[in-house]
């Protein structure tokens, strides 16, 4: 099914406006949510029962804070429940905290997949969770690509600075630089000698960067005392 985009524009709108009802506290929340699981087959755990508990305790106004537990080892499954409960309210809150980094891509989607089959959630909300479950998948193998090409782009850029730091080093070679090539060089070896140019220095570090703004970037030669 093709997500349905006026949907998901409404959901936001109401998602972006101020709930109603009072917000329980961050620990009030996550003591909500631990209070909710069950003894099952498999050992104590959250499951349907979990999901009618929390909709009664809690509220859309609560759903700022499950987001801000989504990243919480001990309660983030939890968490996926307390937001599946809470239904259309919550949806286009969970696909932003995806897409913040707020909430895991793979957690949104398990998310999305309880509302799916969350009883209490009308068919017209689990039918939208369905069609956002696909979206945050496309949104993760987006946000995938653009990590991965930031990654690449960023070890060519390690490797050019890299090879222009080698070119510096001999005077004939040095020449072929530009003026923003040196000073990227300068700037990443004082990174990788843990100094800044605006950070705090001592006067014998602010000496030594100087003296080096001076060699490699403007290219002058440190005159040395005589014997």
């Amino acid at each position: 099914m093709n997500f349905n985009v006026i949907a998901v524009l409404a959901l936001v709108i109401l998602g972006q406006q101020s709930p109603d009802g009072d917000q329980h506290s961050r620990e009030q929340v996550r003591r909500i949510v631990l209070r909710s699981r069950h003894l099952g087959a498999h050992g104590i755990g959250y499951n349907d029962d979990s999901l009618k508990l929390l909709a009664d305790e809690l509220k859309p106004s609560d759903i700022p804070v499950l987001i801000s537990l989504a990243m919480d080892e001990e309660v983030r499954v939890g968490v996926q429940f307390a937001l599946a409960s809470q239904c259309d309210n919550a949806i286009a809150p969970i696909r932003q905290a995806a897409v913040d980094h707020k909430m895991g891509f793979w957690d949104a989607q398990d998310t999305m997949r309880l509302i799916e089959n969350f009883a209490e959630c009308n068919a017209s909300t689990r039918q939208v969770a369905a069609s956002m479950r696909a979206e945050i998948q496309s949104l993760q193998h987006d946000d995938e690509l653009r990590a991965q090409k930031e990654a690449q782009d960023k070890a060519a850029d390690d490797a050019r600075i890299q090879e222009n730091a080698i070119k510096m080093m001999d005077p004939k070679r040095s020449k072929q630089l530009t003026r923003l090539e040196r000073e990227e060089v300068y700037k990443r070896s004082l990174k990788a000698m843990g100094l800044s140019e605006d950070g705090p220095l001592t006067p014998t570090q602010r000496d030594l960067v100087q003296r080096m703004y001076r060699t490699m970037v403007l290219g002058k030669s440190e005159s040395r005392p005589p014997n």
